[in-house]
């Protein structure tokens, strides 16, 4: 069993293993305390996807209600708005892996705003994943689904389970404005 691990334990980094036996540790959470704005930062673990969430500029994610789920917010507090995961290249980043530069160029993360929407683009579902049921974000236009576990109050785990990719994806998301 891995020893519990620490917001900063996990943002230092840790094994895809080993985040993937910590979050399996983990209690499930309900809809009803996700609601609201969350900060999201990543988990490096070897995924190939790591660092690019932060590159881009990425705030987080706000749950308005379980049909009603902004999967991608940029920006700033004040200036927080949500991007279309739809036309966020996710899957073919994920395809490129190691390949693909981690940064961008000057003024790259404004190009997000082109992608803006007011639309919701996902859901919050109960959903079986590493054999316990929790509240998990399904995307409406893309094969993903972030799955969530409590670390605490105002802190989830976060594990993407995105299609063709070998090993999930984490992440963390602390609870704004508490």
């Amino acid at each position: 069993m891995t020893a519990a691990l620490t917001v900063q334990d996990l943002q230092a980094g840790v094994e895809s293993a080993a985040a993937a036996e910590f979050f399996d540790s983990l209690p499930p959470i309900g809809v009803p305390e996700m609601i609201g704005r969350w900060r999201g930062s990543e988990v490096p673990s070897g995924h190939p996807m790591d660092g690019l969430l932060a590159v881009s500029g990425w705030y987080g994610k706000e749950f308005v209600d379980a049909d009603h789920v902004h999967p991608l917010l940029f920006g700033e507090p004040g200036r927080l708005y949500a991007v279309n995961p739809k036309v966020m290249p996710i899957v073919t980043l994920n395809r490129l892996g190691e390949r693909f530069p981690r940064w961008l160029p000057p003024g790259g993360q404004s190009a997000f705003r082109g992608l803006r929407t007011r639309k919701h683009r996902a859901r919050l579902r109960p959903v079986e994943y590493r054999g316990v049921v929790s509240t998990a974000m399904v995307y409406d236009d893309l094969p993903i689904i972030d799955n969530f576990r409590k670390l605490d109050e105002d802190t989830l785990f976060g594990a993407m389970d995105l299609r063709g990719s070998d090993a999930p994806y984490f992440f963390l998301l602390q609870r704004d404005g508490r």
